[in-house]
């Protein structure tokens, strides 16, 4: 796969798993109601993904080294197709489950083959688009579930909209060139302190994101609005993830893009926690979409850049760190929310997004970082796990 090929394959790869994913959480009502199960059993599934994430991120360089990464995008792609079908089609809890755990295995894949498809000097840009095209067709989901189950037997058989999709990309080969990744020495002491940075800022980017995708309805709720209403205006978050991306990552004055990504994230944040109106909590939710946004695909994109160690198992790190986050994280605010109240845990999202920015670094500037890479250019590996995760993260041109 080469050029805009790659970025169409990993564009349709993504913004199917994207429907499926926020599919997953609006069926969890009508699994319940389907299978006549308990709500609380059947939210289990939205552990799947992650779930996935985690076993991928293990086995996934080993299997790298083997398959070419087209392979393993179709492999990917179909796993995700059997779990669309079986979640839609799902006759009982166990099926049910099985479904869940397919998307969330084909879907690991996806993530994980992602980013070394796209990596090179423009990763963070074509992320971010890739990204931004997935948060879209995410947006879909609830607005074609609802509109199935108003006018059919049940709104899970709007999955199935996600399967001739993931079919074609899994049946159309692709362009040869591929190859599996092979291994690199492993990394200097310096340079593994720099990968757990790495790993740690994709756990907190990951981690604050899943906080509004699982409960903005929850506290759209709890502001007092009914459940179908608050399901309708659920959507204002992935609409503000979905601007955030197509807008993409903003380089201002030498500081890394995670800075004002994360202050506007913080203010998203503080609307939605502060006012219990439900007009300025769904403002809050449009804000903290936007400054959410490239919070994932810039610690990710720096994350694979980092010198030292083999770009495949980067990015299982990288998939590690975001089912670490999607794991953790939601049921941690949940905690809190049974202590307090959802307005008041909603506020654990900000230290998790002021310690990502404590943990970003500047930039330097754009003719400086060029002149210093033209003067070093043989510039030993080891020396160069000293620099910070941001100098490393591949810059996004405004066209490129």
């Amino acid at each position: 796969m080469t050029g805009r090929t790659d970025q169409l394959r990993i564009g349709v790869g993504l913004s199917s798993m994207g429907f499926l994913l926020t599919g997953l959480g609006a069926c969890i009502a009508m699994l319940a109601r389907d299978l006549n199960e308990p709500t609380g059993k059947l939210a289990l599934l939205s552990s799947a993904f992650a779930v996935g994430l985690i076993v991928i991120a293990v086995v996934g360089p080993r299997l790298l080294q083997s398959w070419p990464l087209t392979t393993a995008l179709r492999i990917g792609s179909l796993i995700c197709a059997v779990g669309a079908v079986l979640l839609a089609l799902a006759p009982t809890y166990g099926v049910a489950v099985a479904g869940g755990l397919c998307i969330g295995l084909g879907g690991a894949l996806l993530v994980l083959v992602a980013p070394l498809v796209l990596r090179g000097p423009t990763a963070a840009a074509r992320l971010s688009r890739v990204n931004a095209v997935a948060s879209a067709v995410g947006i879909l989901a609830p607005i074609a579930i609802g509109a199935v189950d108003s006018f059919g037997p049940t709104g899970r058989l709007a999955l199935l909209a996600a399967v001739p999709p993931l079919v074609a990309l899994a049946v159309v080969k692709g362009k040869a060139g591929a190859e599996p990744l092979r291994g690199e020495p492993s990394p200097t002491k310096a340079a593994a302190v720099t990968i757990a940075l790495g790993w740690l800022r994709v756990v907190l980017a990951v981690g604050v994101e899943f906080c509004f995708v699982v409960w903005a309805v929850a506290r759209l709720v709890a502001a007092g609005l009914p459940m179908a209403t608050a399901a309708l205006l659920g959507s204002a978050f992935p609409i503000g993830m979905a601007v955030g991306r197509a807008i993409g990552p903003i380089h201002w004055r030498g500081w890394s893009p995670v800075v004002p990504a994360g202050l506007l994230a913080i203010i998203g944040t503080l609307l939605v926690s502060l006012f219990d109106a439900p007009a300025a909590v769904t403002i809050g939710l449009v804000t903290a979409g936007v400054g959410v946004a490239p919070l994932y695909p810039v610690t990710l994109a720096a994350l694979v850049a980092t010198p030292g160690l083999n770009p495949t198992r980067l990015a299982a790190i990288g998939a590690l760190a975001s089912g670490t986050a999607i794991l953790l994280t939601p049921a941690a605010l949940a905690a809190l929310a049974r202590v307090a109240d959802l307005r008041t845990a909603y506020l654990i999202t900000i230290p998790l997004i002021t310690l990502l920015i404590t943990l970003s670094r500047r930039h330097r500037p754009a003719d400086r970082s060029t002149r210093r890479h033209n003067l070093h250019t043989r510039r030993a590996p080891a020396d160069r796990a000293h620099r910070p995760l941001d100098e490393l993260a591949p810059q996004a041109p405004q066209n490129d």
